[in-house]
């Protein structure tokens, strides 16, 4: 046999395993673009036990990858409606505010813009201060009186949320029994002003993992109000 016939004779098979095939894929990434028609003989086993091609694959996880996409901005999108409705309520809510001129009115519009504008079953705004200036709309109660009654939430100075104590309830919403769980907010500028409430007949609704950056930026907003309007209580304008 010359070495010629030699050269010509067959090389042996050499078998490939999967990781000598995953480093030639890696170092030749363009493998399938240069030969796409290999696609249609990679098959993928399918949920269902059927077997797919390797396009009908990508296409599959595209889809999905679509519809997960679609889901994600469609809850985005939802989120922003929110956002800008409960903007639009907290703007509206803090122009009244602003624009009372009587301790009466700024607790009128608290009231009606938490019930009627943010959907709140039950509304408090104490006051600390002399009770037989309280009113209708604006409810002034001894600050003593109050740490009797609720002075665990007045000690933490910081929002509260949860199931409060029977009598705690009963202070904070006199006119009803029906309070489950309640968010509560101290007022305070270096001394007890007041505090504010929300309360709600489900005993879930509010709890102790929720936020209470709006009742708080709230609270802000009516401490900076109440030196200005206890100060032209007397006549029921405010100074100028």
């Amino acid at each position: 046999m010359t070495a010629d016939t030699k050269q010509a004779e067959p090389a042996a098979d050499i078998e490939l395993d999967d990781d000598q095939v995953r480093s030639y894929l890696k170092e030749h990434a363009d493998f399938f673009e240069r030969h796409p028609d290999m696609l249609d003989h990679l098959h993928i086993s399918h949920s269902s036990g059927s077997a797919v091609s390797l396009v009908e694959k990508q296409v599959s996880v595209l889809r999905e990858r679509n519809m997960e996409m679609r889901k994600r901005l469609n809850s985005l999108t939802s989120n922003a409606r929110e956002n800008d409705k409960l903007y639009e309520q907290t703007r509206n809510l803090i122009l009244g505010l602003l624009e009372a001129g009587t301790l009466e009115q700024m607790g009128a519009v608290f009231n009606q813009q938490l019930r009627e504008n943010f959907e709140v079953e039950h509304v408090s705004l104490i006051l600390f201060g002399d009770p037989k200036q309280s009113s209708k709309e604006c409810r002034i109660e001894s600050a003593d009186t109050a740490r009797i009654e609720v002075g665990a939430l007045l000690k933490s100075k910081s929002p509260m949320c949860g199931a409060l104590r029977k009598e705690e309830l009963g202070y904070l919403f006199p006119a009803t029994s029906n309070v489950g769980s309640a968010a509560v907010v101290p007022l305070h500028n270096g001394k007890e002003l007041g505090v504010i409430a929300v309360g709600s007949s489900d005993p879930h609704h509010y709890t102790s993992s929720m936020g209470t950056l709006f009742l708080s930026h709230i609270g802000e907003v009516l401490i900076r109000l109440l030196p200005r309007l206890q100060n032209g209580a007397g006549d029921g304008h405010a100074d100028t």
